[in-house]
């Protein structure tokens, strides 16, 4: 997902070649598996949704949900430096259209601890209750946008699957939850080893664009959540789906 720190860089010229790999699936159970109909007939009946940031600012999320959208997440923080100046308004704005919706935060492993980013985070709109309309708190983890050359951000892989475990650890310590993983296979793999330690209690959101399915999953994940699948399409920013149907997307949104 995109940083938006200015609204002249996007996430999307960043990472280009990493995109066609990027790869989110859900924990491993039944709820959260995706369908078994033909992909042109299950992507007809999974839940439409889309992943904004500040550069989409005022969205108008009546015309969103007209256009089918049923999911929103948005991002709140970045790092412990950043909030996104748009946020109360595009999260409730979100749900008084009637859309289920969360909120993201972007790591930046190399300024702080993930126990540190995290209590920011929940601090800063990324909390969770089971009230069916909001969706977990996600870890959006991808390669570095501001240097290019230190893609792991200057962390080794065992630094790193550290670092996504103390985050994940004080998310679950002030909600309840587990993070949605969001990452790329590639980035996944470069910096994390391809870590297996995830997959069992993490859903992932899948991101791969221009393609007719998510491809190959990272670290042991067998069925992906959210699958974002583009950048422009219908609905403001990021065009994503959920991996099952709209009764499963109300139970997996109150961690059922």
């Amino acid at each position: 997902m995109a940083r938006d720190r200015s609204s002249t860089r996007r996430r999307a010229g960043v990472l280009a070649a990493a995109l066609t790999a990027l790869t989110l699936t859900g924990a491993l159970t039944a709820a959260h598996a995706p369908l078994t109909a033909k992909p042109e007939l299950r992507r007809a009946a999974q839940p439409k949704g889309h992943d904004v940031s500040s550069h989409q600012r005022r969205v108008d999320w009546h015309a969103a949900r007209a256009k089918g959208a049923r999911f929103a997440y948005v991002k709140a923080t970045e790092s412990t430096t950043y909030r996104n100046p748009y946020f109360a308004g595009q999260y409730d704005g979100a749900r008084r259209a009637g859309l289920i919706r969360g909120a993201y935060h972007f790591a930046l492993p190399n300024r702080s601890s993930g126990a540190a980013q995290a209590a920011y985070f929940v601090r800063h709109g990324g909390d969770w209750q089971a009230d069916g309309v909001t969706l977990p708190p996600a870890l959006d983890i991808e390669y570095n946008p501001y240097d290019r050359h230190h893609k792991c951000y200057g962390l080794s892989r065992t630094r790193m699957v550290r670092w996504i475990r103390s985050f994940s650890d004080e998310v679950r310590r002030e909600t309840g939850r587990r993070p949605v993983i969001y990452t790329t296979t590639n980035w996944w793999t470069a910096c994390t080893g391809n870590s297996r330690a995830f997959a069992a209690d993490h859903a992932l959101w899948i991101a791969s664009h221009g393609s007719s399915g998510p491809g190959r999953l990272p670290g042991g994940w067998r069925y992906w959540t959210f699958w974002q699948h583009g950048t422009k399409g219908r609905l403001p920013g990021d065009q994503d789906l959920f991996g099952g149907s709209a009764t499963r997307l109300r139970s997996f949104a109150r961690g059922r």
